[in-house]
């Protein structure tokens, strides 16, 4: 038991690092902030649940990326596991389902906190939990085939590399339209984008037709994601 909460604490400590360090370091300068209709909100409020859903991209990313490639790589752990009746689409979803129960428990650690700042305004917000859902869902995809197509363990410094640049540029700390018009499309198809926004929108009562739009682009992520690993691994390991 006490390893399970070190384990949770450990993949939380940094949604809250930056929850202190932006939303009430950053938010203390930045004041309030005014959504597309009107409503104005602590900026703490705007920018918890993008953290929210950075912890979601995190806790499946690193589960189905660099453990998969280092079982499919290194251990050579579905060599094993593929002379049972298992399958590559097997492998691919007992990793997805594994990632997601590690990734809530970063995720509910985070809005326990969340709810104890008071930023959780009401029970919808509540539903921000399963939105996260999609979240993991598309990232697992995204991870399970990085794990497949990566080489070297040096290649995960590009992947580490863009997942940075879309927590900065995502929508994390400031509205999309503050960019310019040029940089504007590319947030836009930015994976974590869609998560922000679909969590943000739950979570701050701003519901609307794009919320199904952000779901089905990571649900279409989640699947092509799976579709790729379990081919590549099939590929792999049947030669």
């Amino acid at each position: 038991m006490r390893r399970a909460w070190i384990l949770i604490l450990s993949g939380a400590d940094e949604s809250l690092l930056f929850l202190f360090a932006f939303g009430f370091g950053v938010g203390a300068l930045v004041g309030d902030i005014t959504l597309p209709n009107g409503t104005t909100v602590s900026y703490t409020a705007y920018v918890a649940p993008a953290i929210l859903a950075n912890a979601a991209m995190m806790g499946v990313l690193a589960e189905t990326s660099i453990n998969v490639f280092a079982k499919f790589k290194w251990m050579k752990v579905y060599d094993g596991i593929l002379n049972t009746p298992l399958r590559p689409w097997d492998v691919a979803l007992g990793e997805v389902w594994w990632a997601l129960i590690r990734g809530f428990t970063y995720i509910g650690a985070f809005v326990v906190v969340m709810g104890l700042f008071g930023l959780l305004d009401s029970w919808w917000a509540l539903l921000a939990i399963p939105a996260c859902v999609f979240i993991a869902l598309a990232f697992a995809g995204i991870g399970l085939t990085l794990a497949t197509l990566f080489r070297d363990w040096t290649d995960f410094d590009w992947m580490n590399a863009v997942v940075f640049a879309m927590f900065l540029f995502g929508g994390t700390f400031t509205p999309v339209e503050a960019y310019p018009a040029f940089a504007q499309p590319i947030v836009y198809v930015m994976p974590l984008y869609h998560g922000i926004e679909l969590v943000r929108g739950i979570s701050l009562g701003q519901l609307g037709p794009m919320m199904l739009v952000h779901i089905a682009y990571l649900l279409a992520l989640a699947v092509g994601g799976m579709w790729i690993a379990q081919r590549r691994l099939a590929r792999a390991l049947y030669k």
